[in-house]
Order: C-alpha cells, then structure tokens, then sequence
C-alpha cells in the first residue's frame, strides 16, 4: 500500500490524478488508523506526516509500562521515540526490556533516532541564565536535534554577569535563526538578548530561584512584559514546547510567490 509522501510525490509527477489519489488517501487513513488504540492511549502515529515532527511522549503521570508501550509503538512505526519528564526510576525499567533506547538524565528524556536528518537548516541557538536552568534547556536542545535542527549550547550566561554572554555567545548570537533563553529567578535575560539581536527569541522560564520566584511565575511574568520585542514565551520548565516552537520558526522558508510564465 502507498505511503501518503509516495501518494503526493505521485500525483507531483502526473503518475496520479488528484481524484485517485484522494481515493487512496481515504483508503490509507481508514487501513492505518488515524491514531492507534492502546487502551491507556490513542497514539497519534499521523502527527509526522501532518506537522514533520513525530508526538512526543510526556511520561510524568504515566506508569513505566505504559511509557515503554507507547515508545515501542512510535519505534515499530519507524519514527523518533522521544520521552520526555522520564525519571531515573523510570528510565532503568524502560531501558531493561530496550537496550536500544538512550537516556539522557540531565534532560530527563528517552530517545531514539529513526528518521534520517534532513538538509542542514538555521542554527538554534540555546541560552541559561544560571547553571540550574540547564536541566530544562537541554530537554530544549535534544528535543530540537531530534527534530532535525541544529543547536548550540551556551550556559551561564546571566545578568548577574552579563560579560559572559558577549564573551561566550556574541559570535553565536549573530549567526543564529532563532534563540531560546531558559532563565529562573527574575528571568532577565530574554529581554537582555531581543534588544540585541534581530531574530526570534523564546523566553523559556524556570522554575528555579527563591521563594519570591514562585516556582517561575515570576519569571514567567517577567518575560511575558518584556519591553524588548520579538520574544515568545512558553510556560514554566517547557523545554520541548520552546524546542518546537523554534523548530517550526527554523524551517526553509518556502517560496509561495506566484510561478512566472
């Protein structure tokens, strides 16, 4: 049975009429399930074909055998496993019965590339503001490679010493597409970064910083009234979310302009 790429490459090449293709299309969708039914999940195994990135498993609140279910089923179907929020606990149950998965701890995620990486793209460039923002910043940075982009990684770069970041990052900052800033306490560096810059950035905040921080909030905040323009913000500790943000922001641009005769 045709795969839906070989049924659009087909009708690319006037191989297909569009109405047959559309035939096959609705044959494939209902032979190979929209999502498949595990009982604990409906695994959504057309999310690649529809938005180029494979669903991503949250694994906080799940038991270990529901997680390893879910992976196994994405790697089975040929795409990336990628399992985020996997505590150590849950990491050694997973990689007893799947040596082939690797885990990193500091990310706290499970992974296993399937799909062959595309052509280069923009670099994503990656920020913390302190040392402990790196565990949510690296969940961003893996999550992102994953996806097929390519990342930098530059830590501790903090207003409290804001040297740091023209020393370490300047050369970086000019080059990169799209700029993802994890930063707890008061969560300045995002707005530190748009006024340098002129691309993207997305203020990633985290939870880290004394009790005044409200576990992020006030980072959150922070960042959501930035006076600098150009930033995003997801939420609080939201690695993977900042990841694909900027993956979808780092795509070729695509030329829609009208074909000339």
């Amino acid at each position: 049975m045709f795969d839906m790429k070989e049924i659009l490459d087909a009708v690319a090449s006037g191989q297909l009429k569009p109405e047959d293709a559309a035939g096959r299309i609705r044959t494939l969708l209902r032979e190979s399930g929209s999502f498949a039914e595990m009982g604990h999940t409906k695994l959504d195994l057309q999310r690649r074909a529809r938005r180029g990135v494979a669903e991503a498993v949250y694994c906080a609140g799940k038991t270990p055998m529901q997680a390893l279910e879910i992976a196994a089923r994405l790697d089975a179907d040929g795409q990336n496993v990628l399992c985020t929020r996997v505590s150590a606990e849950m990491a050694v149950h997973m990689l007893a019965s799947r040596p082939d998965f690797i885990y990193n701890a500091v990310a706290r995620i499970i992974y296993k590339r399937n799909e062959a990486m595309g052509a280069p793209r923009g670099l994503i460039l990656v920020l913390t503001a302190g040392t402990s923002d790196i565990p949510v910043a690296e969940e961003a940075a893996l999550s992102a490679e994953m996806m097929g982009d390519r990342v930098e990684r530059v830590f501790d770069v903090g207003v409290a010493g804001i040297h740091r970041l023209f020393g370490a990052a300047g050369e970086l900052m000019r080059q990169a597409r799209v700029i993802i800033v994890a930063a707890g306490m008061e969560g300045a560096l995002p707005s530190v970064v748009a006024g340098l810059v002129g691309v993207p950035v997305i203020a990633t905040p985290t939870s880290a910083g004394y009790g005044a921080s409200f576990g992020g909030v006030t980072a959150l905040l922070a960042m959501l009234t930035s006076c600098s323009g150009g930033v995003a913000v997801v939420n609080i500790d939201n690695g993977f979310g900042a990841a694909l943000l900027a993956h979808l922001i780092n795509q070729p641009a695509q030329d829609n302009s009208p074909e000339q005769d």
